[in-house]
């Protein structure tokens, strides 16, 4: 595949993606859902190694948010599935090449196994700094808000901005330069609100599966075009 080049050195530092569109992109092919979702983890590997690449310092995925738990359970066991596998085939590739893991959401939903998981490859990778993925399962953006807020209050912080955000789920991480979503779809899903508040969001019409490098050269190529003010002149 010929590859885009890059026409900037205004690199985004953190890059989220909504990844919508596995459903219908299997729909289409007569497909199982399954077969969506498991075509999303390719698109997902393949836009990590883009992002190593590129020199992109972070990248967040929505994978499963608090509104997912009204799917099929055939679903969510083939998600749940797919997740396991996932954590178990990339955790010595990560070490080698340098990337932190990080999962954003609430883990008390989780099986026991995929906790267990996460947590030792958490602490594995946790000195790791080539490029940090986070991946937002069992998440929802307002949910992490007030959970922010109910620990301001439990452990009797004053209320500031810089207290806040060291209680969310994000406190590691910068906010997104770039917000994507893929499938044609244009609203946010309950995906980082708080953290998106400055982001630009770009909106694709391919199913996330088709997503690739090319695609993220294209993004970040427009988004080196935008005069990003922050609320000044």
């Amino acid at each position: 595949m010929f590859k885009k080049r890059i026409r900037t050195d205004k690199l985004p530092q953190h890059i989220a993606f909504i990844m919508d569109g596995n459903g219908r992109w299997a729909k289409e092919r007569l497909l199982p859902r399954s077969a969506g979702h498991t075509a999303g983890v390719y698109a997902l590997k393949r836009v990590i190694q883009s992002a190593y690449e590129l020199g992109i310092r972070c990248v967040t995925f929505y994978a499963f948010s608090t509104e997912n738990w009204k799917r099929p359970k055939e679903e969510i066991d083939a998600l749940f599935d797919i997740f396991r596998n996932f954590l178990r085939e990339n955790r010595e590739e990560y070490l080698k090449k340098d990337i932190k893991l990080v999962i954003l959401g609430d883990m008390s939903r989780f099986p026991d196994d995929i906790r267990r998981q996460v947590e030792e490859i958490g602490e594995k990778t946790k000195d790791c700094g080539r490029l940090a993925v986070s991946i937002a399962f069992n998440y929802g953006s307002r949910d992490e808000i007030m959970m922010a807020a109910r620990k301001l209050c439990q452990n009797g912080l004053e209320f500031t901005e810089e207290n806040f955000r060291r209680c969310l789920y994000t406190r590691d991480i910068p906010d997104p330069d770039i917000i994507v979503r893929t499938s044609g779809e244009m609203r946010l899903s309950n995906f980082l609100l708080y953290q998106a508040a400055y982001s630009e969001l770009f909106f694709v019409k391919k199913y996330w599966p088709d997503f690739g490098y090319n695609d993220l050269v294209d993004i970040i190529n427009r988004f080196s075009k935008r005069n990003r003010r922050f609320g000044s002149v």
